[in-house]
């Protein structure tokens, strides 16, 4: 029983044994990082900086880019020092603290989300009573429970994942530290308590589902029925975005967690959990702002101001 008490350190999965290829993969995670900064940070400074965007629509989406900047920032770096450095270990508590913080930002996340089909139901289906329902103080609230929600979904992951005794190879295979990889190099065979904690984020997870989907029905049912051309792509262009990133968000992370588990190392695992954690954060503020004018009048407005025009 000695064994199961002086695992002190864990190894993460290496992308390859050929320095070239290691370099390579540093150099592609690198610039996916630095997009869904750059990326996220913009979006998080025009909404923080220009008053038309103090809304309710955005004061969420402001909050769902900062989920994004923390959940890539959780696996992205580590993933690049490791493949730069040679060196692929994580502590026992740095394992712990990272599967923490990426069910944690993950489920605020898709409690966000939900939140934000719910903004977009009473704006598109109730707008006579969007302002007395979706006051500050209320938006407020409802970020903070999603918050609130994921951190306890995270500490009940990490809790009963880390209560099992770790006595065989210390190595995960994948780039950061999930749920799936620590089971298959745990020496328990009893995973009651993960699996009740799994049960519990995927209820989560279906009430999530069932809510998107339906205020979306609602959504849609009401675009239709608006008779000009213009207020229907107007009401299209604000809503399907935010659906696009749930799906994407919502189908990679099912995938993820839900196929059966191989004894074997599979590179499909490895691209799951990439498109998992990385894609999304890096795609969220394309979506959002591509093709939002508000955005890029914002963004206009920022860059006359540090730019001015001479005479």
């Amino acid at each position: 029983m000695d064994n199961l008490t002086t695992v002190t350190e864990f190894f993460l999965m290496d992308f390859s044994n050929n320095w070239e290829l290691q370099v390579l993969h540093a150099i592609l995670f690198l610039l996916i990082y630095l997009v869904a900064l750059m990326g996220n940070l913009l979006i998080f400074t025009l909404i923080s900086l220009d008053g038309h965007l103090h809304t309710p629509m955005y004061f969420f989406l402001k909050n769902l880019s900062f989920l994004d900047l923390c959940l890539i920032s959780v696996t992205v770096p580590k993933s690049i020092v490791n493949s730069l450095t040679h060196n692929c270990s994580i502590s026992y508590v740095g394992c712990l603290l990272q599967l923490f913080l990426v069910i944690l930002f993950a489920g605020s996340e898709i409690s966000l989300l939900t939140v934000m089909s719910y903004d977009r139901y009473i704006a598109i289906c109730q707008p006579l009573y969007y302002e007395t329902i979706m006051i500050k103080e209320s938006c407020v609230r409802m970020a903070v429970a999603s918050w609130f929600g994921g951190g306890v979904i995270g500490a009940m992951y990490s809790a009963s994942t880390f209560s099992l005794p770790f006595c065989g190879p210390k190595e995960i295979h994948q780039f950061f530290c999930d749920i799936p990889s620590l089971l298959r190099i745990s020496c328990s065979e009893k995973h009651i308590a993960v699996y009740v904690s799994v049960a519990i984020g995927l209820g989560l997870g279906i009430f999530c589902c069932i809510s998107i989907i339906t205020s979306y029905s609602y959504i849609i049912s009401t675009v239709l029925k608006i008779p000009a051309t213009e207020g229907r792509s107007k009401a299209f262009s604000i809503s399907l975005p935010h659906l696009i990133v749930f799906i994407i968000f919502i189908i990679t992370g099912a995938m993820a967690y839900l196929k059966p588990p191989l004894d074997s190392d599979s590179v499909l695992d490895l691209l799951l959990s990439m498109f998992y954690t990385v894609v999304p954060p890096t795609l969220n503020p394309v979506v959002y702002s591509l093709r939002n004018k508000d955005m890029k009048t914002a963004l206009r407005k920022l860059i006359t101001w540090k730019c001015p025009l001479e005479g």
